[in-house]
């Protein structure tokens, strides 16, 4: 009898200690919207109409340099998920999933550890294969409501009313009067674009009423004063040169945090009711911040640096962005800002800003936006979109917040550039950012296993830094600027990426690069990697003679087929063909009879092989833009 008492008494005592230790807990909830950047009345936008978010920032404190890290939802929320950079995990590309890395887990895996119910209200859309039990709850139904008694919770709801697709639904009445919008510099003043700008803000302002929704729900449960809330968009807004673009316009995001006065202790520093915080913060940093508001120790590997709670890490000197393949485009960009400056890296400059995304193009915007410059009624700021791109840009926020004049040739700020060069590819080594692999490469050799773990384990690149030193080369260097042996030492190299990249060289020099590399091209179309031979092909059917443009078509047919091909060597060689334009009008039934899809697809990729096609056929054919 005595040891049953004691035993009794053992147990009280810790469920006692649980509920004492779960009422210290916060609740933490997360309002997240789509597609908008920090056009809101809180961060100074007198055209914006969103008292409930305005009235939030009044409480907390408002983060004025926040980045999505992507400028697009996927990436952006795998970043989220998974405190990792995605080109870290190979997961950087629009819709691709990727096994999460052996030894890592996704931050609700943490929180429901720790005893938290999380619930997710409802989107998800990452890159990274998820446990099955990751949350407790995620659905439209998911809600903090459905908790344990005495148990905090981490709950997301996700407004989607701002999101792109809603900004060019017609027909639509304008709240916000057109006429008040204003047109950033890079966009033509045309009644179509002030009417997606309005929609925009009209959006916005719907969106701003749910958020007064769920803080009045929060309110009326009597749980404000035990709750921790952020509110952030997920990248810029749905316009085109901000979603998609990691420009500034693309990846600030407004993120307003507030904290109760019982929990001040897991504040910030520079934490301030009706306050704006310097910090540069972005969504690599949220993981591990939620989980150190909860008092877990963020995970050493973790690339993000926790900016409240008790494991609040040292502020960091710059924030990063990057661009992969955006839906059916493949491309290749990083960016770094730090509070002034944004600096910009392009490693394929051979292909145009607005490449033809066949989502973006349902906008009217894009659509009036091409239509002009196709017609060459753009100035020079306006019709930069539509241009190849440079090698670098670096832009000064203060001075010019529509980033349009490119500051890399001023010799006053030749010091910052070298700064920012040298923060980018630091960080990459130190990543090991995987955009200098092709997609098809990468997956090729990763056979469904995580980038990250095989990198690491030195089975994918066992000389990264060469390779990335290769890719920085050729998409900087001209003809006049590599001499013979160089380049035909990396046409030769043992490494197929290396080989790749100096294909791209050659292909982005066109007609100088593949005279110079013709011989070493014409024997990469034999190459063991497909991405080599498809690399090659496009440089010698674009800039080659007719009898390299005859070589080159049956190697760019071969691996756009299904049947023959992987998808992802599928999107680049289609996209190959797109570039070619009517030299390609030989093969333009083959390209016709390709088939769309085949069995066994990859989860997420069954689109984009059709809009190539209709795309490639569209152009072939003398047809309007699909």
């Amino acid at each position: 009898m005595r040891f049953l008492i004691l035993g009794l008494l053992l147990f009280s005592m810790a469920a006692s200690a649980t509920k004492v230790s779960a009422a210290d807990l916060p609740n933490i909830l997360w309002i997240t919207s789509e597609d908008n950047g920090p056009e809101l009345g809180c961060y100074g936008d007198e055209y914006a109409d969103t008292p409930n978010i305005d009235q939030l920032a009044t409480r907390g404190l408002r983060y004025k340099y926040c980045w999505s890290n992507a400028p697009v939802c996927a990436p952006a929320r795998t970043t989220i998920i998974s405190g990792m950079y995605p080109p870290s995990l190979g997961a950087q590309h629009m819709r691709s999933l990727l096994p999460m890395p052996e030894q890592l887990k996704m931050y609700p895996e943490h929180l429901r550890k720790a005893g938290y119910y999380c619930t997710n209200n409802s989107k998800e859309d990452y890159n990274l294969e998820k446990p099955a039990d990751l949350w407790d709850d995620s659905s439209g139904r998911a809600h903090w409501k459905n908790r344990g008694e005495h148990q905090p919770f981490f709950a997301i709801f996700n407004h989607t009313v701002s999101h792109e697709s809603q900004l060019r639904k017609r027909p639509h009445t304008a709240v916000h009067d057109p006429a008040g919008v204003r047109v950033p510099a890079y966009h033509p003043d045309t009644p179509e674009v002030r009417q997606d700008w309005a929609q925009y803000y009209d959006k916005l302002t719907e969106m701003d009423q749910k958020v007064g929704q769920n803080i009045e729900e929060l309110e009326k449960a009597g749980l404000l004063d035990e709750t921790i809330i952020f509110y952030y968009g997920d990248h810029g807004s749905g316009m085109p040169r901000h979603k998609r673009w990691p420009y500034n316009s693309g990846l600030h995001v407004p993120l307003i945090v507030v904290i109760p006065e019982k929990f001040q202790h897991l504040a910030p520093p520079e934490y301030k009711v009706n306050g704006a915080s310097n910090r540069l913060v972005s969504f690599v940093d949220l993981a591990p911040t939620v989980l150190s508001l909860a008092g877990v120790k963020p995970p050493e590997e973790w690339q993000g640096h926790a900016f409240a709670g008790q494991f609040t890490a040292p502020e960091q000197d710059y924030i990063f962005g990057f661009r992969g393949r955006m839906d059916e485009r493949p491309d290749f960009v990083r960016s770094v800002r730090n509070e002034r400056f944004i600096y910009i890296r392009h490693f394929n400059r051979h292909r145009p800003y607005g490449q033809f995304v066949h989502y973006m193009f349902r906008t009217p915007t894009t659509r009036k936006w091409f239509e002009l410059h196709e017609q060459g009624k753009l100035t020079p700021a306006q019709d930069f979109f539509w241009q190849t791109k440079p090698v670098e840009e670096l832009y000064d926020l203060q001075a010019d917040r529509d980033e349009v004049n490119n500051l890399v040739d001023d010799p006053a700020h030749e010091e910052t550039l070298q700064d920012f060069r040298q923060a980018l590819f630091q960080f990459m080594i130190e990543t090991k950012d995987l955009g200098i692999v092709p997609e098809a490469e990468l997956h090729q050799r990763t056979d469904g296993k995580s980038p990250y773990d095989v990198q690491r384990n030195g089975n994918l690149l066992a000389q990264y830094d060469r390779v990335l030193l290769t890719a920085a080369a050729a998409s900087h260097l001209d003809v006049d600027k590599i001499d013979q042996e160089t380049m035909v030492s990396a046409f030769e190299n043992d490494e197929a990426t290396i080989r790749y990249w100096a294909c791209e060289w050659a292909l982005m020099n066109e007609k100088k690069g593949v005279d110079k590399a013709r011989k070493q091209l014409v024997e990469c179309l034999k190459d063991s990697s497909s991405s080599v031979r498809v690399a090659a092909a496009e440089a010698l059917g674009r800039y080659g003679s007719e009898e390299d443009l005859k070589q080159a078509l049956p190697v760019l047919l071969k691996a756009a087929d299904l049947n023959e091909s992987d998808v992802y060597t599928a999107i680049a060689a289609l996209n190959s063909l797109d570039y070619l334009d009517d030299r390609a009008k030989s093969i333009r039934d083959e390209i016709e009879a390709l088939p769309e899809k085949v069995k066994q697809m990859p989860p997420r990729t069954d689109s984009y092989v059709p809009r190539l096609k209709e795309k490639i056929m569209a152009d072939l054919d003398g047809k309007p833009t699909p």
